[in-house]
Formats: C-alpha cells, sequence, structure tokens
C-alpha cells in the first residue's frame, strides 16, 4: 500500500468526521424553526473571526494584511472559488436540511464522489478504470440507500431536494479544484481563510433574494460548533489531505472519503435526533461504501 495514500486517507477519514457535524447541526436548527441562510452565512462569518484571531496570536496582524493583499490582488479567482466551493455548496446543504432527515442529506450528497471524478476529468486529470469502476460502485451504494428511504406521498420534494444536492455536489469539489489548479504556497488555513473571505459577497448578493430574517438565538450556538468542527477543523483537513495528494486517484480516494459522512451522521442522528435505524437496505448499501472505498486505497499502488 502507498505509505502517502494512507496518510492523507486518515486525514480525510477525521475530516469526513467533523464533516458528520454539520449534517447534524443544521437538521437540529431546523427542527428548532430556525432560518437555512443564517445556518449558512453565520458558518462563515464565525470561521472568518476565529481564522482572524488564530492569525493574530499566533502570527501577528502582518499576517492577515499579507492574506488581505492576497485577497485583494486576485480578487476575481477568490470570490470565484469561494462563491462556488463555499457558497452554493453550503446555501444548498443547508436549504435542505428542512426538509430532509440528516443522514439522507448526509447519503445524497455522496454523489460529490461521482462529481469529483468529473471535475478531475474536466481539468485534464488522468482517472484509472478500477478507480472509475469502484467509484461508481459506491454511487450505486448511496443509490441503495436512498431507495430505502423514498417516501410516495413526497416524492417531487424529495426529487426537488436531490436535484439542490446534485447541484452542490458539483459546487464543493469544482471549488476546490480551483484551489488546488492554482498551486499557491498559502498555507490550508489561509487557503480557507481566503475562500470564506471570497463567499462574502456571494452571501450578501443571496441575502436579497430571501427573507431571511434575524438568527434564532439557538442558531448563534449551533453554528458556532458548525464552524469550529466542520468549517475550520475539517475543512482544514480536508483540504490538507487533498494538497498531499499527487494524483489524480489520490485526489479521488480523498473526495469518496466522504462516503463516511453518512456512517458518522446516522450514529450521531440516533443518538441525539432519536431517529429509526435505517433498514437492510440502507445498511447494505453503506456496507459497499466502505468496502469500495478502502479497496480503492489498494488499487492506488
Amino acid at each position: 500500500m502507498n505509505t502517502n495514500t494512507l496518510k492523507i486517507l486518515l486525514f480525510a477519514l477525521l475530516a469526513a468526521l467533523c464533516f458528520s457535524t454539520t449534517f447534524i447541526l443544521n437538521r437540529y436548527i431546523s427542527l428548532e424553526g430556525g432560518n437555512w441562510f443564517w445556518s449558512a452565512a453565520l458558518r462563515y462569518i464565525y470561521m472568518l473571526f476565529l481564522l482572524s484571531l488564530g492569525f493574530i496570536i499566533f502570527k501577528g496582524y502582518g499576517y492577515i494584511k499579507d492574506l488581505m493583499i492576497e485577497f485583494f490582488n486576485d480578487f476575481l479567482f477568490w470570490s470565484t472559488a469561494g462563491s462556488i466551493g463555499f457558497g452554493i455548496f453550503y446555501a444548498l446543504i443547508t436549504y435542505v436540511a428542512n426538509t430532509s432527515p440528516a443522514w439522507v442529506v448526509a447519503t445524497t450528497w455522496q454523489f460529490t464522489i461521482l462529481s469529483s471524478l468529473v471535475i478531475l476529468s474536466l481539468f485534464g486529470q488522468k482517472i484509472s478504470r478500477s478507480t472509475w469502476i469502484l467509484v461508481s460502485i459506491i454511487f450505486l451504494s448511496i443509490l441503495m440507500v436512498n431507495f430505502s428511504s423514498i417516501d410516495k406521498e413526497e416524492l417531487e420534494r424529495q426529487m426537488f431536494n436531490v436535484f439542490l444536492i446534485l447541484v452542490a455536489s458539483f459546487a464543493y469539489p469544482l471549488g476546490n479544484q480551483l484551489v488546488w489548479e492554482k498551486k499557491s504556497e498559502i498555507d490550508t488555513f489561509a487557503k480557507v481563510f481566503l475562500l470564506s473571505l471570497g463567499s462574502i459577497p456571494f452571501w450578501i448578493i443571496l441575502s436579497f433574494f430571501f427573507e431571511v430574517g434575524i438568527p434564532s438565538q439557538s442558531q448563534y450556538i449551533s453554528i458556532f460548533a458548525v464552524a469550529i468542527f466542520s468549517g475550520i477543523i475539517a475543512t482544514t483537513l480536508f483540504l490538507f489531505a487533498r494538497g498531499k495528494a499527487k494524483n489524480a486517484t489520490q485526489i479521488a480516494i480523498v473526495d469518496a472519503t466522504q462516503s463516511t459522512e453518512v456512517l458518522f451522521t446516522i450514529i450521531f442522528e440516533i443518538i441525539l435526533l432519536g431517529i429509526v435505524i435505517p433498514n437492510s437496505l440502507a445498511l447494505v448499501g453503506i456496507l459497499l461504501v466502505f468496502i469500495s472505498l478502502f479497496t480503492l486505497v489498494f488499487v492506488d499502488k
């Protein structure tokens, strides 16, 4: 087994564990009546605050000044990458959380595994046949999980939610790949800061199209937790793992680890929100996801 592959897999799995808090907390907020817009926008506002505080403490004010110079020198790039990879992606995920269980959203989101391969191909990366086959098995397994949760009485709404998540699944790897292609010497935390800052114009524009009101009291606390675990820790680990990838297959492996968010989300949702354990079809699909994911690691020599 390739040592670098195993290393990036472990970092990516840890990122997936932290990412799963997003689905749980967004669902919790929606059940409490919180507005989806603030669930999304507050995350990046908190991230900017926390990252700025960290930079000031560990690197000084001068470092933030340098990052701001970088941002405005390449404003179009960072605002585009941030709006796509952070803005469009997360706005759609939080919107869907209003009407769908967390584990269903997490499962459908795994379409990003295939979306990532499409994005990599569009950027001229070569994907091995074995990688395509295994990732396709992962996708078919995800379909099994979705079929297990279909509610015939709300099929139209569910299909619309699936469509929105599919759009999000392309936006996230596209934003990440734009950063990867840039080959910047900036460290991972700085990239997260610049992408978060780049998403701000998107949130401002989006606020004009919806009645967003003000955040609920529970949102301030819950989204602060999302900002730390998913926004900073998970995103940083994920981008770090992706940055260490040396070829398209390893990038695909990092992206494929997001499938494990399903298991983490189900466990947390059963414990914290009291949902019913998924049926046997869903559990078989989840098992196949894991088998295919770890097979990918051994295929990449």
